[in-house]
């Protein structure tokens, strides 16, 4: 049976897809009469983004209400906000403090709301309503909860979507937390953290638009495909200018053509390296044995080594960067002559001191004291020269550290360097000493877990004077050096003070699912607990071995049968297995995508995922192949165990294993 009101309720949403369209065409109509070249172009970026947010709009536009007491009219809430021609509010936009009460209302404090009213809708039509009043009934229709689970339920298509309609109140705290300093959101597989991680930075731009706009916000993830997978929700949200990389992207002022072992890797993410690096860049001040002369004229102008080396000295501690403090030496020296020239009794104004400044000699001379640094040239030195590794370093690292950084076999000269993801790292640290590094005005940083300490110092220079929401699972970790504490990893992102908050409620995982990854936890990350699911049905969840000869038979099987359906399917497997098992898939003439750390591929319903690329992502469903190899292929147990947990975390509601190996311990209970 309909809701009462639903034919009402449809006529106010046409209403209101009315008015967004006559929204639209106004822009069309502003953006066409723009007389001057420049201001055609400018109103053109700006017509796009503002088309764009109306085409992302289109989808459940407006998605409830609140009646308010005292209010003679309802409050319409939805993505945007929507006027008539009279410019009166149609429609407020779910960022406004107006919608607040729609996510926080509650009937211990209903903040003035007697009744919400939620849809479900289907493009421009509404399906259902809910009635809630504050004292805890259901009015009218399906009831709040069903509402959610069933949008939980709903088919994905590949890409993540915006969770506007749904947002709980314990997400909406977060999501609207004020942005000082750094949030780090704690939560297991399917807690929502990365959706409330990309709403916060949409409610943010709402909210302090001039403050962040002006240095920008970033969105940092794992990986290319999980950057895919999270690509629309922003855009969705009315925000297109958000930038998302992934932190080796960030990073990459190098090519990357050479590859660590595990532990020269660990050591160079160490954030004693820090201090060797400060150590090896300042060690290039030279102290001067020579006065500065500059010839002028009939004169000679001579200023003592001792009196540059107090000038040198004053420089190294202002606390400036060092090609700062670089090009101010020959201004300070430029400085000290003018004093010599009014002792002489010349009347030398800020004219002569520039060009004694600019001087060949001058600047000569303060380029031998303060050479020009280059940070491939730094790292290369530490790296190929013992001695000069030793130098900077003996103090910091052991004397087995500072050869398990060096190359083994230094290449000639720094242009055949086969410089590492660690070392690109590194030099990013360097750069920054050199020249101070631009600071955002909000960053984004999932999977934060995984990041060592100096890739975490990388990033707290890109927010060093703005903020950050930190996004992770402790119990994700799967790199060698992941975090064991968020304090730590906040100590090392440069904010200390930073707030922790959990979420421990898991929408997206069946429970069923859940309490069989769940298995894995006292061994790899004990003391933490599993999410709890709140959706009721508990998935389905089947486990099978078979015959090693059969293995790719049963999974092919298995992926017809998911694919019969619509929804999204994930097949997850080793690494080192993924080309097989995708001919194999080809083989079987069945259409499918590979995700791959450099690229992604959202548009197929069936995907290959090697396990290393699969965190993040979510899937309807999920066949899980050969769980030991995946566990086997970390370099330790518990990493392995990890990685595993994180790849059956992947479905929405159906989970199949099939192996041929025997499972982990863990999970052949």
């Amino acid at each position: 049976m309909s809701h009462p009101e639903l034919a009402a309720e449809q006529a106010y949403v046409d209403h209101a897809y009315a008015c967004l369209d006559r929204m639209r065409s106004t822009i069309a109509r502003t953006q066409s009469s723009m007389a001057t070249e420049f201001a055609a172009v400018a109103m053109e970026a700006w017509a796009k983004r503002r088309t764009r947010t109306f085409q992302d709009a289109e989808n459940g536009l407006c998605f409830g209400r609140l009646t308010l007491d005292g209010s003679s009219r309802p409050l319409y809430v939805g993505r945007r906000w929507v006027h008539d021609d009279d410019r009166e509010p149609v429609v407020v936009n779910w960022q406004a403090p107006a919608a607040r009460p729609f996510y926080t209302a509650t009937p211990a404090d209903p903040q003035r709301v007697t009744q919400r009213r939620r849809y479900r809708t289907d493009k421009r039509r509404i399906v259902d309503i809910s009635d809630e009043s504050l004292d805890g009934s259901v009015v009218e229709g399906a009831s709040v909860s069903d509402f959610l689970l069933e949008e939980l339920d709903r088919r994905r298509e590949g890409r993540m979507r915006d969770i506007v309609a749904t947002i709980q109140s314990d997400q909406y705290r977060l999501i609207t937390a004020e942005p000082e300093g750094a949030l780090v959101v704690q939560g297991g597989p399917g807690t929502g953290k990365t959706a409330v991680g990309l709403h916060r930075a949409a409610w943010l731009l709402y909210a302090f638009r001039e403050r962040l706009a002006r240095g920008g916000v970033l969105v940092i993830g794992p990986n290319r495909a999980f950057l895919d997978h999270i690509g629309a929700v922003l855009p969705a949200l009315g925000e297109v200018e958000v930038r998302h990389s992934t932190i080796d992207e960030l990073l990459a002022s190098v090519p990357v053509r050479g590859k660590d072992s595990v532990d020269t890797a660990v050591l160079k993410g160490d954030s004693r390296l820090a201090e060797v690096l400060r150590t090896a860049v300042w060690s290039h001040v030279r102290t001067p044995k020579d006065p500065c002369v500059l010839p002028r004229g009939a004169h000679k102008w001579r200023i003592p080594a001792s009196e540059v080396a107090e000038i040198v000295q004053e420089l190294k501690t202002r606390g400036v960067r060092y090609d700062a403090a670089r090009q101010m030496l020959p201004h300070r020296l430029a400085h000290a002559i003018l004093l010599l020239m009014e002792q002489a009794g010349d009347s030398p104004d800020d004219r002569v001191q520039e060009a004694v400044a600019r001087s060949a000699a001058v600047r000569r001379y303060a380029g031998q004291v303060w050479p020009a640094l280059d940070p491939k040239a730094v790292l290369f030195s530490l790296l190929s020269d013992a001695a000069a590794l030793e130098s900077h370093a003996t103090n910091v690292l052991s004397e087995q550290e500072r050869s398990t950084l060096l190359w083994a076999n230094p290449p000639a000269a720094r242009g055949s360097a086969r410089w590492s993801l660690a070392d690109a790292v590194l030099l990013d640290e360097i750069g920054d000493h050199l020249q101070r590094t631009p600071s955002l005005g909000h960053v984004i940083l999932d999977e934060a877990q995984d990041l060592s300490p100096m890739q975490l110092r990388a990033v707290g220079r890109r927010c060093s004077t703005g903020s950050a929401t930190v996004l992770g699972d402790l119990a994700q970790g799967t790199t060698p050096w992941a975090t064991e504490s968020w304090e730590t990893s906040l100590r090392h992102l440069g904010k200390p003070a930073g707030i922790i908050e959990i979420l421990v409620r898991g929408f997206r995982v069946p429970a069923g699912v859940i309490e069989y990854a769940a298995q894995l936890l006292p061994s790899m990350a004990p003391g933490l607990d599993a999410p709890v699911s709140v959706r009721e049905n508990p998935g389905r969840l089947e486990v099978e071995r078979v015959e090693p000869a059969l293995l790719y038979d049963r999974v092919a099987r298995s992926v017809v049968a998911y694919a019969m359906e619509p929804g999204s399917v994930g097949v997850i497997c080793a690494d080192a297995a993924v080309n097989a098992l995708s001919k194999a898939l080809s083989h079987k003439k069945i259409d499918h995508g590979v995700l791959g750390s450099d690229h992604g591929d959202v548009d197929h319903q069936v995907d290959v995922i090697p396990a290393t690329v699969a965190k993040g992502l979510e899937f309807d469903r999920v066949i899980v192949v050969e769980p030991s190899a995946i566990a086997a292929a970390e370099p330790d147990r518990r990493t392995g165990l990890r990685r595993l947990y994180v790849v059956l975390t992947r479905a929405v509601s159906e989970l199949t294993v099939v192996h041929a190996d025997d499972l982990p311990t863990e999970l052949s209970g």
